[in-house]
């Protein structure tokens, strides 16, 4: 139950981070002031003004130690409309993870990468070799426009795909802040070489006579004050749905005619995931459609969106400040006659759409223009070498010999781009010398479609565990598929460590949100191609208690669901009084069922990765594998 909104805002007094804001003079301070200081930290306001420039400042709370300073670190996040890296950028990141870094990369669920471990003192060299090398991390994450995604298969053959990726960089550079602290903090002054700036794009950052510009100030769009929070977007096609657009505050779809040509584009708007556990004030919801826009109109429909909510927005409570409850709170109709009177005109109605569909583009795949792409599966993101997996290792052999750019994926994963066909055998002997499955068909599915956030031990935000659970977490949701006779189901899993939804698990089939240590809230419901809204079905369930939880769910599905019906679409359908009905009147049928009192052990690292690499090579679950392994050796002995 969703309670009602808050006071009016004119009445109540903004919240602490609005006068940090203010006080910044366009992003500048404390952050220019206190990097000049030898100190391994920020103060609180610097943070605040420092996440603006792409980074957060963490703590290892794995080397927490009593009585001594916090592990101070940051992580600094890239900004890549539309997921693309060109080569030199990322053999810049892969040089900087090892040089200032953990010595890994983190693909994020923006198209982003992330470098986790930066010491403060390195900061500023950092950022200078990634805007030296054509990247960014300016307004990767702060109260802005954040990374603008679309879907990343390279299709060069669908004009669809191409005008996605054209508007998802202009609406990036639209709303990118136009302040000069960037360059003049992390440069010296010196701003980096880019491309040409769109001329339409730049004259539509200024144009106004609605009150969606400032004039007189340095950030046109944005003013003083910036948005109440982070404000995210994407551009997709009809039917692809790999950008997840019902989470996103601003989704447009392109329309073209029959001849592949741009029409304009159909908008979304209002979804978002991040909430408080036991504040039903804040919730998930999904994005409401909104209007068509024609392709000439696009830029000032989009600023008429970001000039409402920045206008309108909760400045008081920023846990009340997304787009998403100023929609909720309005209702769709009053938030349109807002956007109109910004816009100077009156909203289109929205074009008829085809059904959305999820795809992750694994594997080989035919570009359009004689080339090949090449999708390859990453868990949770995180590029690394560990033990015989030196994915890391392979990226940077393959980027370095065949210059080829990337495109970054929704779903954590990589696309190489641009691939010869002659050179697709050489690719795969890399990838297969250094232990990466090639074979996306090779990949157990519940994990090809699973995710998580990083969680612990830099977030510090988690609760709980979540990336380096969920891998031990599928393992033992595989075993008991397995058990329960559903040994070829899959469904989609996220994880997040704490209910802020990063992973974005409300949209899941199956979505654990970490709710105290140890501890899962478990959402159920979502659908597999994401455009259904997964609803909580029990508050705290400890990771202990997985399998004496879900098997009665399993056998449930197993025994009521329809042909061809998906997890998700099972447990939506039925609804959770049958669900839990069920549950409470069933007996397990063996006293060897996997339940509460199920027996844990460990293995070495090195050790796992054998494991992990044996069992995906003969498609078989590690549990399994330890199983057989076991019963011969106590046979022989």
């Amino acid at each position: 139950m969703v309670k009602s909104a808050p006071p009016p805002i004119a009445s109540r007094k903004p919240s602490k981070v609005e006068a940090i804001k203010e006080r910044s003079n366009c992003l500048r301070e404390p952050v220019a002031t206190e990097i000049l200081q030898d100190t391994t930290h920020f103060s609180e306001d610097a943070v605040q003004i420092l996440k603006f420039h792409g980074s957060y400042q963490q703590d290892n709370r794995d080397n927490r130690v009593k009585g001594q300073e916090k592990d101070y670190q940051f992580m600094l996040r890239t900004k890549n409309p539309g997921g693309f890296v060109s080569p030199q950028l990322y053999l810049t990141l892969d040089r900087l993870a090892d040089e200032y870094g953990n010595h890994t990369l983190r693909a994020t669920t923006r198209q982003g990468f992330q470098l986790h471990g930066i010491l403060k003192k390195n900061l500023k060299a950092a950022i200078a070799a990634i805007v030296k090398s054509m990247g960014s991390t300016l307004g990767a994450c702060g109260d802005l426009n954040r990374n603008v995604m679309a879907p990343p298969a390279p299709f060069k053959n669908k004009s669809e795909y191409d005008l996605a990726w054209e508007y998802a960089q202009n609406i990036a550079d639209l709303l990118t802040p136009q302040t000069g602290a960037y360059y003049e903090i992390w440069l010296d002054g010196e701003k980096a070489i880019s491309g040409e700036e769109n001329p339409e794009v730049k004259a539509a950052r200024q144009r106004n006579g609605t009150g969606t510009v400032f004039h007189d100030q340095e950030e046109p769009i944005y003013g003083t004050h910036y948005m109440p929070r982070k404000f995210k977007a994407c551009v997709t096609v009809p039917g692809d749905n790999s950008i997840d657009l019902y989470t996103q505050d601003l989704t447009l779809v392109v329309i073209t005619n029959k001849k592949g040509e741009l029409e304009g584009f159909d908008v979304f708007a209002g979804g978002g995931l991040g909430r408080t556990h036991n504040k039903e004030e804040t919730f998930a919801r999904m994005a409401d459609s909104i209007c068509y826009v024609a392709k000439e109109d696009v830029y000032d429909l989009v600023k008429a969106i970001v000039a409402t909510q920045r206008d309108y927005g909760d400045r008081t409570d920023r846990r009340h400040a997304r787009l998403k409850y100023l929609i909720h709170d309005w209702g769709v109709d009053k938030f349109c006659s807002m956007v109109e009177e910004y816009f100077g005109k009156p909203l289109e109605p929205f074009k008829p759409l085809p059904k959305w569909k999820y795809e992750d583009f694994l594997g080989w795949n035919e570009q359009g223009d004689g080339k090949l792409f090449f999708g390859i599966s990453i868990d949770n993101g995180r590029i690394k070498d560990e033990g015989n997996f030196q994915i890391k290792t392979a990226l940077r052999e393959i980027v370095e010999q065949y210059n080829l750019p990337i495109r970054l994926t929704p779903h954590q994963n990589l696309i190489l781009c641009d691939i010869e066909p002659d050179s697709k055998q050489a690719i795969e002997e890399i990838l297969n010398r250094h232990g990466v499955v090639t074979d996306p068909s090779n990949i157990d599915q519940i994990v090809r479609y699973a995710m998580a956030c990083p969680a612990l031990p830099t977030c510090g935000l988690a609760i709980t565990e979540s990336e380096r659970a969920i891998p031990g977490i599928l393992e033992r949701i595989r075993a008991l598929l397995d058990k329960v006779g559903l040994q070829n189901e899959h469904f989609v899993v996220r994880m997040t460590g704490c209910p802020n939804g990063c992973a974005r698990p409300y949209m899941a089939e199956l979505g654990f949100v970490g709710s105290a240590p140890e501890s899962y809230q478990v959402w159920l419901g979502g659908s597999p191609d994401q455009t259904r809204l997964a609803e909580p079905y029990t508050e705290k369930l400890h990771h202990n208690d997985i399998e004496s939880f879900l098997e009665p769910i399993f056998v449930y599905f197993k025994k009521s669901r329809k042909k061809g019906e998906s997890f998700g679409d099972f447990c939506a359908r039925v609804g959770f009084d049958a669900i839990r009905n069920f549950a409470e009147n069933y007996k397990p049928k063996s006293v060897n069922s996997v339940g509460k009192a199920r027996h844990r052990i460990s293995v070495r690292d090195d050790i796992y990765a054998v494991l992990k690499e044996t069992a995906d090579s003969q498609g078989k679950s590690m549990t399994e594998l330890v199983n057989e392994a076991l019963k011969v050796y106590l046979k022989a002995e």
